[in-house]
């Protein structure tokens, strides 16, 4: 086998310089009651004239339980995000004409109030057309027998869109940004011109299609303007710019994304999935470089921010095509978005859910995909479950949130030849640089969907400056691993040379400056500055040293790779208290909340009912829980669980992992019994027509189904209520377990 190339080289002496200006106020800001103003440059949004870097989660509040909201906005806040993006699904709230239902889990305002109270920013995506894999992309049937084309500029559609667009407006009436409320963009139009939607209806028989669209751009500010003049104004609006969608970026931010794994493909039942081109790096926001994959503008690409809104945050199963989700991929998209130039993350999804019953039609999904579940296999799940991802993704939120001034004014440069990597190849080094010439990060990426990457062991690469020259040596990464390394960075007025650790994190504490980074597994952690001196750790195991500066005493806190996954910070008491939890940390402004699992899992009594069906006989569950999950193991098609009435309470389609669900979020009672059928899994599977008396049958040659098991595990919730100062917090969370990161 042909040996690894070990040396790699970048030319960063002409970087190109940044035209940086101010998009127009008028379609791209706006001012709060205190007159704080929200604004953006080409290049980033500002809030009072500082950079301020977005990142944004997908969470459906329709498709999440009431009784569910306040923690998941706290969950996700945890996670570090500081807007949470929502669909506002047509049909959920007005399945039959002229009646709208905003009540219980379809209560916007309810939501949006819960994301104010606890400081998180809020985009509604408010159609008409979302799609979000709802029936019929959310339009409701009632448009389908209508004398007028839907998602088209003619008058009888943009009446029903008027309507719509009013009773939101009347629900969200004083929570625009500039009444002191969270909503700071809303969404037009979902993939206008590019995606339309199954007609639920025609299924199966005639298989017809929410159209695209074809209006273009005026059909886009056409639907802006009915919005605005509804009252949904906030500072600015947005739109998808993927795929040749209608994008408007002269009144609208065109917002961007990528999936790594296609689901929607196997429609196509012979289909092959690909190892994608996602986890290649590119140069997304420089107008020399007009396009590149899946990144096609219909604009100057620096005449506006490049921004994301549906970087995929995991994946739904269709029934053509069950996977489980690397937790990996989502933070390996992060870093190659980053690199590629976006100072806005969003993910689609961040938080899981499920489907609202409908009033006049139970089922409101698309038809590839489970009834009931939308579980995503998102960082927080379908019953608020936290997955690997989101710790993952933390620790790029809290780099992004402080460094965005070192960070939003950086080009990318890419290493000759790097956009032309075959996605296959896991051997080849997929690195790039975002710098103005004299600082600035190194992006590694070594994940790979559908393929696997190698270990990268013993590297060296090589960054050119003018009149300088940067080794950065003994470069390790393990395979499904991702790493951002900092080179000229200015610490108290000294520099950092360059790092191979990560920048996690960095607050003011006390006298000092804490600058909190990641030591990768296998790859030493060197600390490189310009004064010569030079600090070095090979050991996976947590420490800290201190450095005296030019402007005052920095100190560097060295995290190894799994206690930075426990590395948590929140504000208190206008200073910054970091400690490491095993679990996610939710800060109310009072307690902290952390879940914690119970000490074992209780096997369940299951009968069987028929063939392949069961009866699940529910424990008296204990009040003391925050929550019980039910686990359900089993081999198959299709799991269904249903109440005592016959209600379909929950689906899965088989992916041979854990199927979860949560009691407290489906309601199931203590001591209740409950039915799961257990579709079977069949091969060569045709229907007999033969008859001469109509007679059709299902006919196949082998089936399988299995249950394994059925336990519940109960999670509870630890509250430590914190006071007094700094130091007497952090001697609360010791007498907790937690670990202070002042004493490392």
């Amino acid at each position: 086998m042909e040996k690894e190339i070990k040396e790699y080289s970048i030319d960063l002496t002409a970087v190109r310089r940044q035209q940086l200006r101010d998009l127009p106020k008028k379609h791209f800001s706006g001012k709060d009651p205190t007159g704080r103003e929200l604004a953006f440059t080409n290049y980033y949004m500002t809030l009072e004239g500082k950079p301020f870097f977005g990142i944004s989660g997908e969470c459906h509040f329709a498709r999440v339980s009431e009784n569910q909201w306040e923690d998941t906005v706290l969950k996700m806040k945890a996670g570090g995000l500081n807007i949470i993006s929502t669909y506002i699904f047509w049909i959920h709230h007005e399945e039959t004409e002229g009646e709208f239902n905003f009540r219980g889990r379809r209560n916007v305002r309810k939501f949006v109030e819960l994301c104010k109270k606890h400081g998180m920013y809020v985009i509604l995506r408010i159609g008409p057309f979302n799609h979000g894999e709802v029936r019929n992309g959310g339009l409701p049937d009632w448009l389908y027998g209508k004398p007028f084309e839907v998602r088209s500029d003619n008058e009888g559609f943009l009446q029903k869109v008027e309507s719509l667009y009013g009773a939101i407006a009347k629900e969200v009436k004083g929570l625009m940004f500039q009444d002191g409320g969270p909503v700071i963009a809303a969404q037009i139009d979902n993939e206008y011109m590019h995606a339309g939607a199954p007609w639920e209806m025609t299924t199966g028989i005639s298989d017809e299609w929410v159209p695209a669209g074809s209006c273009g751009e005026t059909y886009m500010k056409k639907l802006k303007a009915i919005a605005a003049g509804a009252g949904i104004t906030p500072p600015f609006y947005t739109c998808t710019g993927w795929g040749g969608a209608a994008a408007p970026a002269d009144e609208m931010l065109p917002l961007w994304g990528g999936y790594a794994y296609w689901p929607w493909m196997f429609y196509k039942n012979d289909y092959v999935h690909p190892a994608t081109p996602e986890y290649i790096y590119r140069d997304n926001h420089n107008n020399a470089v007009p396009s590149t994959y899946n990144f096609e503008p219909s604009y100057q690409p620096e005449s506006v921010p490049y921004a994301c809104c549906e970087m995929g945050g995991g994946m739904a199963n269709y029934y053509n095509y069950r996977f489980i989700l690397p937790f990996e991929s989502v933070d390996a998209m992060a870093n190659v978005k980053l690199a590629s130039g976006c100072n806005f993350l969003g993910y689609y999804m961040y938080r899981g859910g499920n489907n609202p019953r409908g009033e006049k039609i139970p089922y409101l999904n698309e038809h590839q995909c489970p009834k009931i579940s939308y579980d995503y296999q998102a960082p927080i799940g379908e019953f608020g479950q936290i997955r690997p991802s989101f710790y993952r993704l933390r620790c790029i939120h809290y780099f992004t949130t402080d460094y965005r001034e070192q960070l939003c004014d950086l080009v990318t440069v890419l290493p000759e030849g790097s956009q032309s990597i075959d996605p296959a190849d896991g051997r080849s080094l997929r690195y790039a640089v975002r710098t103005d010439g004299k600082r600035g990060f190194v992006f590694i990426n070594n994940f790979q969907d559908h393929a696997t990457c190698s270990d990268k062991e013993d590297l060296t690469i090589t960054l050119q400056l003018d009149g300088e020259q940067i080794r950065m040596e003994h470069i390790f990464l393990k395979e499904g691993e991702n790493a951002i390394l900092p080179f000229g960075m200015d610490v108290e007025g000294t520099t950092l040379s360059y790092a191979t650790a990560q920048p996690l994190s960095k607050y003011r504490e006390k006298d000092e400056t804490t600058y909190v980074f990641i030591k990768h597994e296998t790859m030493p952690a060197a600390f490189v500055f310009a004064d010569g001196q030079k600090e070095c750790f090979e050991k996976e195991e947590s420490t800290s040293f201190v450095k005296e500066c030019k402007n005052g005493r920095a100190r560097f806190v060295v995290l190894s790779r799994a206690d930075s996954l426990k590395f948590t910070r929140l504000q208190y008491q206008n200073e910054t208290l970091a400690f490491l939890a095993d679990t996610a940390a939710c800060f109310d402004g009072q307690n902290i909340r952390m879940e914690e699992a119970g000490s074992e899992t209780k096997e369940l009594q299951v009968t069987s009912c028929g063939k392949n069906r069961y009866t699940i006989h529910l424990p008296e569950l204990s009040e003391k829980c925050k929550d019980t999950i039910l686990q359900i193991d089993y081999r198959g098609d299709i799991g269904s669980l249903y109440g005592s009435d016959g209600t379909l309470l929950s689906d899965n389609f088989s992916n041979e992992d854990l199927w979860e669900i949560g009691l407290r979020e489906t309601e199931l009672e203590s001591g209740g019994e409950y039915t799961l059928y257990i579709t079977p899994r069949k091969e060569d599977v045709v229907v007999d027509v033969s008859s001469t008396m109509a007679g059709r049958s299902e006919k196949y040659d082998k089936e399988y189904a299995a249950l394994l098991s059925v336990k519940t595990r109960e999670v509870y919730e630890k509250v430590i209520p914190l006071s007094g100062s700094i130091a007497q917090a952090e001697e609360i969370l010791k007498e907790k377990g937690l670990v202070p990161v002042s004493s490392i």
